[in-house]
């Protein structure tokens, strides 16, 4: 497998430290709000590649940390905290938030069919790793202490900037716009490893810790959290784009500087999805969710497809008229899957070669819209509806788009159609055959032709009342 590295900027043989075995860090969400649909592409693409380790043969630890504190909202250590802002938005305490937005984002993960990591660690379990790290950088001469604060001094190190070929200058204050330097940095690459209480007094979870009643800072928590869980030689990090600087940067500086050799061989990271007006995010326009989706008449698996259609390394646009597109182009794919027959034999050397030319794809760099492509490649295929659909079931346990699923789906609603009775009365057997229609529409997922249905009827006169048995109907006049 050939993957591309964002640290060496080129696509390497994937080689793990221990032969047969992954271990793999995804930098989990800020649960002070729900996830957008843009984090979710993020976590939709470390899933594949998860997936497809496991459907290599790999033996993988998955660990994802759960950031329930220390995470402000600027990239230069200031600003406020992101948890205690979700606090102050509903008028809860931050462990409140936490759970609740915890909860809400492994929902989302499942109805993306985005699996759950092995270990799931939040930030506020792990002080003790925190402080002993701190302790120990700032015995080695890496770290100090200023204005209440523990700061990591990026001036030790040979190498700060990993991810890019910007000038130091470039990066010194922070990658976004309005971030305000902080005095007490011997440097202005320096990031904080620990709150003290002279910073930040509306801050409500504190600890105790050597250096006073404080907190730590966002960057610690990954680092500890993987070494805790995967040992001081990790396998691949994940993460979006954005967090390669300064996020992923500085855990690399105070990781490597902690153990004395080098920490993580394979650097994975998702470009941003995008609207028409520029990056997703959660303070611009509209706030674009997976509860948003399904409210508009998307399924979830139609958006996990739509990520899939794209590789990861290139930026994704999202519109609506995009996800109308991806839901046709779904449906569709469904339909014809849902037409294979169950007779035969499974052909195993055509089944072979089919299956060759999805892990082909994968094998270049997690290419998914290459495997995708694979998808139609079977249904393509000179081979029997049997080998057919034991490709697709063998893709599906990486795409996990409920391919089969679905189509078995899509059948039963048929079977169920076709036993409904057909009236004598021509206008009632024009409403009866509208119904069925409309019913196979939303099955489909094709809201938009179910409207139009219900409003034709409506303007013959004819009211649709749905119900939990079915879609009943009542004339007017």
């Amino acid at each position: 497998m050939q993957l591309y590295n964002s640290a060496t900027r080129k696509k390497e043989e994937f080689i793990p430290h221990e032969a047969g075995k992954v271990s793999m860090y995804t930098c989990g969400p800020t649960v002070y709000h729900f996830a957008h649909i843009g984090n979710l592409r993020t976590y939709i693409m470390e899933d594949i590649l998860d997936r497809y380790f496991r459907y290599s043969g790999y033996d993988v630890t998955r660990v994802m940390n759960i950031t329930d504190v220390g995470h402000l909202t600027s990239d230069a250590d200031t600003g406020e905290d992101k948890m205690l802002k979700g606090a102050k938005r509903e008028k809860k305490t931050v462990m409140e938030i936490a759970r609740f937005y915890t909860e809400k984002f492994f929902e989302d993960c499942k109805a993306l069919n985005i699996r759950r990591p092995e270990v799931v660690e939040p930030a506020t379990s792990c002080i003790d790793e925190f402080i002993k790290v701190i302790e120990a950088l700032l015995e080695k001469g890496y770290a100090y202490e200023a204005g209440g604060n523990i700061y990591f001094d990026t001036s030790k190190l040979e190498q700060y900037y990993v991810f890019n070929n910007f000038e130091e200058e470039d990066l010194a204050v922070g990658v976004r716009d309005g971030v305000e330097a902080d005095g007490n940095k011997k440097n202005k690459a320096d990031f904080v490893l620990w709150f003290t209480k002279s910073k930040f007094d509306d801050q409500e979870l504190k600890w105790n810790s050597p250096w006073g009643i404080g907190y730590p800072g966002w960057h610690i928590e990954c680092s500890c959290i993987s070494m805790k869980h995967l040992g001081e030689r990790l396998d691949v990090h994940c993460g979006g784009i954005d967090n390669a600087f300064p996020h992923h940067t500085n855990e690399i500086a105070q990781s490597e500087a902690f153990l004395g050799h080098k920490w993580c061989n394979y650097w994975f990271h998702v470009l941003h999805l995008n609207t028409n007006s520029g990056k997703m995010s959660k303070s611009k326009g509209e706030f674009l969710t997976v509860s948003l989706l399904i409210e508009k008449g998307f399924d979830p698996m139609v958006y996990r497809f739509f990520c899939l259609q794209s590789h990861y390394r290139k930026s994704l646009v999202f519109s609506w008229e995009n996800m109308e597109n991806a839901k046709v182009a779904y449906n569709k794919l469904i339909a014809r899957i849902a037409s294979l027959k169950d007779d035969g034999a499974v052909d195993e050397a055509a089944l072979a070669e089919l299956k060759a030319g999805f892990t082909k794809a994968l094998d270049n760099d997690l290419n998914t819209s290459l495997a995708v492509t694979a998808i139609y490649d079977v249904l393509k295929a000179k081979t029997n509806d049997a080998t057919k659909k034991a490709a697709l079931a063998d893709f599906d346990t990486v795409l996990c788009l409920n391919l089969l699923e679905n189509a078995a789906k899509l059948n039963e609603e048929k079977e169920e159609n076709a036993e409904a009775p057909v009236s004598d009365d021509p206008f009632v057997a024009e409403i009866e055959r509208l119904i069925v229609e409309r019913r196979e529409a939303k099955v489909a997922k094709n809201y938009a032709e179910a409207d139009r249905i219900r409003a034709y009827l409506l303007e013959k006169g004819v009211t649709l009342i749905d119900t939990k048995e079915g879609t009943t109907y009542k004339i007017e006049g």
